[in-house]
C-alpha cells in the first residue's frame, strides 16, 4: 500500500508526507501535542477543500486537524481562511511546514524505493505557528502560500461539543461571503412604544449583485449573535427544529408548531417561540432602513443584521445593537356601563393592571367574568377597600352589597407570560342572567371501551334547566394538539367554525342533577385519527358556554 501511494503522488505530496512524518508540536492551550509520525496516519488525515465551505464538528477537549497545500506548479499565491464558530468560543491555529529546497531536489531524483521513504521521514523542515485565535467571533486570516509549504489548521473546543464552518479559498476574484461596509455598525434612529427603527450602511455586495443578495434581520430579547450560524444553533438548542439556513431565502419550508411565518409587503418574517421569548427572522430585500413592528413596551431587544448570499446561503454579520422600547403610558380607567359586556386583552409579560370603574346605582350589583384565554387575576375594591380577589377560570360571578353611588374599581392582570383575555359585565338585573345555568363540571368524557375504528362515544353533564347543546368535531394531527388546546378561545361560539365541523344539536335537562348527563355516539370517523370534540351550551340570552375540549383517537384496527 505504501509503494502504491508513493508512485501515485507527485513530489509535492511526497514532501507533505515528509513534513508530517517529522515530529512537531501542536498549538493547543492545554498542552502541545505532537503530530502522528507515520505515513498511514497521513493517508487517513483530513484534507481541507479549496473553494468550499466545510462544516467541522468538534468534541470537547479533543483537537481536530485539517491540512492543505497549493497545487503543484503554482508560485507564491494569496489564500484566505474564514472560521465561523456556531456556538461556544473555540481555539484555532494555523501552522506552516516548510521543507528545504535541497531535499525537494533529492525527492525528485529518487528511485521511489523504501530507502527514499526513510529519507523523507528524516527530511529537514521548519515548523512555525503563523496565526492563532480564541473566541466566538467570525475570524478571517489572509496570507501568501508557496508550493513548498504544507499548512495545518487545528481546532479545539474546551467548553462543550460544538460545530464550526471553515472556508478556504485561493481565488481572489470571487467572494463566497458577502462583503461588509467599512463601518458595519447598526444605528438606532427611532424608538417607540412598540417599534424600533434601524439603519445601516449598504454592503458593497448588495450594490454589485442586487438580485442575489438580501438583508435579514434577527430580533430577540436575550443577546446579540456574531453569526447566523450561532443564532440558528441557539434556537435549535431550545428544543425546536429550524428551517434550513434561512428560511431567509423565500422557499416554502415546513414550519414547526412553535413557528409562525408571516409574508407581507414582500417581507418574510419567521417567529420562533422559544422558552426565553420570541426570536424573529425578518428578510427585507435590499432596503437598509427598517422599522421593526409589534414589539412589547418597556422591553430591551437585541438586533442583528446579516447580509446573505441567496445562491450559497453564506452570510456576513453587521455589528449588532440593542434598544429598549418606551414604557407604555398608564392606561386610563375605563368606565363600566350597567348590563354591557366588554372584552379585555392583558399582557402577561408586564403584569400591568387593567382598571375598570363602576358607580353603583343600586345597592346590589353582580360582576360577571368569563375567561377566554390564559389565566386572569381579579381584584375588586369598593370605595378604596378590597372586597374580592381571586384567580378566575371559566365563568365566575361576584354578587356584592353596598350603598347607592358606591365606587367600585376592578383591576385585572394576567398570571401567565402569554397574553390572556377576559369578558367583564356588571349588572343590577339578577333576574335576567346573561349566561346559562352551568353544570357542576364542564369536562367532556370519552369511553375507551366504546371506541371503534370509525366511532367514539362522549358524555357531558347538563343542568335542571332545558338548554340547547351543540357538538362539533375537528380532525387534527399529533403535533397540533398542544397548540389547539393552548390557543383555544373559550369565549368564541360555534359561529366562528366551519359548518362541516358541526355534528349535531340537541336539547335536554333533568330535575335530578344525578341523572342530568347525556351521551352521544359520533360515527363516520376515520380509523387511527385524532379528533378534537367541543360542546357548546346555549342559554336564554343565546350566549354560548364552551365545554373543555376533548381529544380522542379512533382505533387503528378493529
Amino acid at each position: 500500500l505504501k509503494m502504491f501511494w508513493f508512485w501515485f503522488y507527485q513530489p509535492l505530496h511526497l514532501l507533505m508526507v515528509a513534513c508530517l512524518c517529522h515530529s512537531i508540536k501542536a498549538p493547543t492551550t492545554s498542552s502541545r501535542q505532537t503530530f502522528n509520525t507515520n505515513l498511514f496516519n497521513f493517508y487517513h488525515s483530513l484534507i481541507l477543500a479549496d473553494g468550499k465551505e466545510t462544516t467541522v464538528h468538534l468534541l470537547k477537549d479533543i483537537p481536530k486537524r485539517y491540512y492543505f497545500a497549493l497545487e503543484e506548479g503554482r508560485a507564491l499565491a494569496p489564500f484566505t481562511i474564514t472560521v465561523t464558530p456556531c456556538d461556544v468560543p473555540i481555539e484555532w491555529s494555523i501552522l506552516v511546514h516548510k521543507a528545504s529546497a535541497s531535499f525537494l531536489g533529492k525527492a525528485e531524483r529518487g528511485d521511489h524505493g523504501t530507502q527514499e521513504i526513510s529519507i523523507f521521514q528524516k527530511a529537514p523542515s521548519m515548523v512555525s505557528t503563523i496565526f492563532n485565535y480564541k473566541g466566538n467571533s467570525v475570524e478571517t486570516y489572509m496570507g501568501m502560500s508557496s508550493p513548498s509549504a504544507l499548512y495545518m489548521l487545528e481546532f479545539l473546543s474546551t467548553e462543550r461539543d460544538t460545530h464550526i464552518t471553515v472556508y478556504l479559498t485561493t481565488d481572489t476574484s470571487g467572494h463566497l461571503y458577502p462583503e461588509l461596509p467599512m463601518d458595519p455598525r447598526i444605528d438606532v434612529i427611532g424608538i417607540g412604544h412598540t417599534t424600533v427603527t434601524l439603519t445601516w450602511k449598504h454592503s458593497p455586495s448588495v450594490l454589485q449583485h442586487r438580485d442575489n443578495i438580501q438583508y435579514c434581520l434577527l430580533v430577540n430579547e436575550k443577546h446579540n449573535y456574531k453569526s447566523l450560524c450561532a443564532a440558528e444553533t441557539a434556537i435549535r438548542s431550545s428544543g425546536m427544529k429550524l428551517p434550513p439556513t434561512l428560511a431567509l431565502s423565500l422557499s416554502p419550508y415546513l414550519l414547526e408548531p412553535q413557528q409562525v411565518m408571516i409574508l407581507s409587503n414582500n417581507e418574510l418574517s419567521i417567529i420562533n417561540r422559544v422558552s426565553s421569548g420570541e426570536v424573529r427572522q425578518i428578510c427585507i430585500g435590499t432596503k437598509n432602513t427598517y422599522t421593526v413592528p409589534n414589539l412589547s413596551p418597556s422591553t430591551q431587544y437585541y438586533f442583528d443584521v446579516f447580509v446573505v448570499n441567496l445562491l450559497t446561503n453564506a452570510s456576513a454579520a453587521y455589528t449588532g445593537t440593542f434598544a429598549r422600547t418606551l414604557e407604555e403610558p398608564e392606561p386610563k380607567v375605563r368606565e363600566l356601563k350597567d348590563g354591557k359586556m366588554i372584552q379585555v386583552v392583558l399582557d402577561g409579560k408586564k403584569q400591568k393592571f387593567y382598571s375598570l370603574q363602576y358607580q353603583a346605582r343600586h345597592k346590589k350589583i353582580q360582576f360577571t367574568f368569563q375567561l377566554c384565554r390564559g389565566q386572569v387575576q381579579v381584584h375588586i375594591t369598593k370605595n378604596g377597600k378590597p372586597v374580592a380577589s381571586e384567580n378566575i377560570s371559566g365563568l365566575r360571578y361576584f354578587s356584592l352589597k353596598g350603598k347607592l353611588l358606591d365606587s367600585y374599581l376592578v383591576q385585572l392582570s394576567s398570571t401567565e407570560e402569554s397574553n390572556s383575555s377576559v369578558k367583564v359585565q356588571v349588572s343590577t338585573h339578577f333576574h335576567k342572567p346573561l349566561f346559562p345555568l352551568l353544570p357542576e363540571s364542564l369536562k367532556i368524557k370519552s369511553f375507551s371501551k366504546l371506541r371503534t375504528c370509525n366511532s367514539v362515544t362522549i358524555a357531558w353533564l347538563g343542568t335542571q334547566e332545558k338548554s340547547k347543546y351543540c357538538v362539533y368535531k375537528k380532525k387534527i394531527e399529533e403535533h397540533q394538539v398542544w397548540m389547539e388546546l393552548q390557543s383555544a378561545d373559550r369565549c368564541s361560539g360555534p359561529e366562528s367554525r366551519p359548518k362541516s365541523e358541526k355534528v349535531l344539536c340537541k336539547y335536554f335537562y333533568d330535575v335530578n342533577l344525578q341523572r342530568a348527563v347525556t351521551t352521544e355516539a359520533i360515527k363516520g370517523l376515520d380509523a387511527g385519527t385524532l379528533y378534537l370534540f367541543d360542546v357548546y351550551l346555549f342559554g336564554p340570552s343565546g350566549i354560548p358556554i364552551r365545554y373543555h375540549s376533548k381529544i380522542v383517537k379512533t382505533r387503528k384496527k378493529c
